[in-house]
């Protein structure tokens, strides 16, 4: 599977063309979605003009951008004008945005060519991808097992070779854990750093764009691309955003790396722990100054959380009414009956149970005893890494606890499912960046992720680390042996 540099240079040489490489994943994805279940929309059409466009320019002699002709997955919870954005909920199953998100906006100005909107769980509320009220997502590495969520449909297209990249967001883990899951690289960037104009919103203050590749190399090209400041995101952060491909070194000599004590010991699967202890040895040989860092409330990210995000998922989901777009229930009685029909009948169990523990938290007598106290632990967890930034230059531990489970083995259990992001959410309650990449291989061959933690707009760092880390290990060169 090619990476955006080698296609970029087909395409400057003649060797290929736009469109016979946007028909080539188009015909992957044919092939393999009756297995996978990546995608909710195939914008074929639509693509094979984007890459018509491409070609056009290459023949006026005109020069392209890295991006320009790259096949690209979008989740299917950025808007895109025209096309259906569904969240992966009932409630919004014949919602076509009148607008256009931000990030979907600046890879079209790239050149970059939307093959489709991949599937999630619904307003990426889950982590397995089983939630999506359409379908659910196979992991390609084994398509009985989940590939991680709510971002699966974008890791699981990456992984498999449907898109060369892929947009996913991440509010609790949702780049990240599917990343791992699936063996591929996962960037949630700085809280600020990419605009979520046009994010249809679960949690404002968590949530994030970033990017899925099969290389770090990949990552960085996509994050350069949709970076930046947009006026249209009261939380966008004024910063210059620099190609983050120039931090793609192998040397890591200067940087000091922490080991986070408290993402080891109970509830870790040895094989993971084993996967990542080695690739911190290697981390170690490539010349980084290695020490073992105490995140003393890393175990209270969970339970923040699960007030934190709820609470902001039950103001930000009121708007689904019926009123004004979506889905409204047949012959209401009165307006009342149209408001609970509607939700009842647009929301699956999931956003249901959140919607309730988030307006049960906000309600008064419990706004301070539970939303008021996760704020606080928040601030806590926050001057932990701040503490820990203080000693090190970047911090790794597991991104998740565990290997891809068995579709079916969690949706029982909500709480053993909530588990799978133990890792990864403490990282969005501080606002950091945080990339997971593949580190190896459990037993039955699933593919297990390092997590690289950095301080707030060090994206570069995680980069260079990661980058280091690729180059000195073969894992970027397996891939899943999915087939039609």
């Amino acid at each position: 599977m090619a990476s955006i540099r080698e296609l970029h240079h087909q395409l400057v040489s003649k060797e290929r063309s736009a469109v016979e490489i946007t028909q080539e994943a188009l015909n992957r994805i044919a092939a393999l979605e009756p297995k996978l279940h990546s995608f909710l929309y195939v914008t074929a059409d639509q693509a094979l003009k984007q890459a018509s466009f491409v070609d056009a320019k290459i023949a006026a002699g005109e020069e392209i951008g890295l991006l320009a002709g790259i096949p690209v997955g979008i989740k299917d919870n950025m808007c895109t004008q025209g096309i259906p954005t569904t969240c992966a909920s009932k409630i919004l199953e014949n919602f076509v945005p009148p607008y256009e998100s931000t990030v979907t906006q600046k890879l079209a100005d790239a050149g970059a060519v939307m093959v489709g909107k991949t599937n999630l769980d619904e307003f990426a509320m889950g982590s397995s991808t089983e939630n999506s009220a359409y379908q659910v997502t196979a992991n390609p590495w084994d398509v009985s097992r989940v590939p991680g969520g709510s971002s699966g449909g974008s890791a699981a297209a990456v992984a498999s070779g449907e898109c060369t990249v892929a947009l996913g967001s991440d509010t609790g883990g949702s780049i990240r854990q599917p990343a791992s899951f699936c063996g591929v690289v996962g960037l949630k960037p700085t809280y600020g750093l990419v605009s979520r104009f046009g994010l249809v919103a679960f949690a404002s203050s968590l949530d994030q764009i970033g990017p899925f590749g099969r290389t770090v190399e990949d990552a960085a090209i996509l994050l350069s691309a949709i970076a930046g400041y947009d006026p249209k995101d009261s939380t966008s952060l004024k910063v210059d955003i620099p190609d983050y491909t120039q931090f793609l070194k192998p040397d890591i000599k200067n940087l000091r790396i922490g080991v986070i004590k408290e993402t080891f010991g109970e509830g870790l699967d040895p094989a993971v722990e084993q996967a990542v202890n080695k690739a911190i040895e290697q981390l170690k040989n490539l010349g980084a100054e290695v020490q073992e860092i105490s995140c003393p409330r890393f175990r209270y990210g969970l339970p923040t959380y699960y007030i934190i995000a709820p609470s902001e998922a039950s103001a930000n989901l009121a708007r689904y009414d019926g009123v004004k777009y979506g889905l409204r229930a047949s012959d209401p009685e009165n307006l009342l009956d149209m408001y609970m029909r509607t939700r009842a009948e647009g929301f699956g169990t999931e956003v249901k149970r959140r919607i309730m523990v988030g307006t049960y938290t906000l309600s008064a007598g419990y706004y301070d005893a539970y939303y008021l106290k996760a704020q606080k632990v928040r601030t806590l967890i926050k001057q932990d890494f701040e503490n820990a930034f203080g000693q090190v230059d970047v911090l790794v531990c597991p991104t998740v606890p565990t290997t891809a489970f068995k579709a079916g083995e969690k949706t029982a259990d909500p709480l053993s499912m909530y588990l799978t992001d133990l890792m990864t959410i403490t990282v969005n309650l501080a606002g950091l960046p945080g990339l997971s990449l593949p580190c190896g291989f459990d037993d039955n061959g699933l593919p297990i992720g390092l997590q690289l933690i950095g301080n707030v707009l060090r994206e570069d760092q995680l980069f260079q680390v990661a980058y280091a880390y690729e180059q000195a290990t073969d894992w970027k060169m397996r891939t899943p042996l999915v087939s039609a």
